[in-house]
């Protein structure tokens, strides 16, 4: 690029971040676009070949739940729906042990994700502040953990554990499951916005005669507040399509959560309802997509604050 045209980039860039009027912004902001997609036209080549292809499966499960049965059994696929229909829905919302399953995940996910940040709350700020021996060591068995737990190498020690302490078949237990497999990335990422806040702050408000207690609760915790939100975004998503643990430790039918029924989503008439699937895979992921649209502002900024430091 010439010296003339990086001039040019320097200074709209310059206008977008210290000022000038509205018009002024938008048009340094379309120049710095503009400029940036000539000089990467293979990466944005890629990033819109990527982007397609990430987001054509969730395309093809909405295009699907709107398709009666003789289009999605047709060997022949439709990318829009012939004859759009509401009916796979009402098919998810009446198939039996929606709610109940529905019930079930939101008392066991909630549960965990409440319990696994308070805990993560507390353990980031002693790892992030407080010196003591096999301080290192801790942050290293909780990244070894959190590379294996949740996979199948600790799925039959787990069982066997949860099975003596007969915990298998309860909330008690699968809450307490969900708890162990989210902790571990909690308290790790928490502890990145606890580094993120300068030490400084701390002895402040100590030297005004503030307690440790209250130093944590009126200056640190409401300073993590946004990592705290995006932590439980991330382990919300976790816990909230977790099938493995929920289908080994739950033996009844009527303690199954969602994502168990909706592998075993059949119509009893016709086998697999490929409509009716995709309609309730739609409603399932519902809940996550509108509690991260209500919470992205706040999410986008803790995952800015908590990438300050590692």
């Amino acid at each position: 690029m010439s010296t003339a045209a990086q001039s040019t980039e320097i200074a709209a860039t310059r206008t977008m971040t210290t000022g000038g009027s509205r018009a002024e912004r938008v048009a340094a902001t379309r120049t710095v676009t503009r400029r940036r997609k000539k000089r990467h036209p293979v990466a944005n080549t890629l990033a819109v070949l990527f982007s397609v292809v990430w987001i054509f499966p969730v395309y093809w499960m909405i295009n699907t739940a709107f398709m009666p049965q003789s289009e999605s059994m047709s060997s022949r696929p439709h990318f829009v729906p012939l004859h759009p229909t509401f009916q796979n829905f009402v098919t998810a919302f009446t198939q039996p042990g929606f709610w109940m399953s529905l019930r079930n995940s939101l008392i066991v996910v909630l549960s965990a994700i409440v319990i696994a940040t308070l805990l993560a709350l507390f353990a980031a700020a002693a790892l992030s502040r407080f010196r003591f021996r096999g301080r290192r060591t801790i942050l290293v068995i909780i990244l070894a953990v959190q590379m294996v737990l949740g996979g199948p190498a600790l799925l039959i020690p787990q069982f066997l554990i949860f099975n003596n302490l007969g915990l298998l078949n309860s909330y008690p237990g699968l809450i307490l499951a969900y708890v162990a497999s989210v902790l571990p990335f909690a308290i790790w990422t928490l502890r990145g916005f606890y580094l993120a806040i300068p030490v400084e702050v701390e002895e402040a408000a100590m030297m005004d005669g503030a307690s440790t207690w209250r130093v944590m609760w009126s200056v640190l915790f409401p300073l993590v507040l946004p990592g705290m939100i995006s932590t439980s975004v991330f382990a919300f998503i976790s816990a909230w399509n977790e099938y493995i643990l929920a289908y080994t430790f739950m033996k009844d039918q009527t303690m199954y959560t969602l994502p168990i029924w909706l592998a075993s989503f059949t119509n009893p008439n016709t086998g697999v309802d490929y409509g009716g699937q995709m309609a309730a895979s739609v409603l399932f992921a519902l809940p996550v997509v509108i509690f991260f649209l209500i919470i992205q502002r706040n999410l986008v900024q803790g995952m800015a604050s908590g990438a300050v430091k590692g």
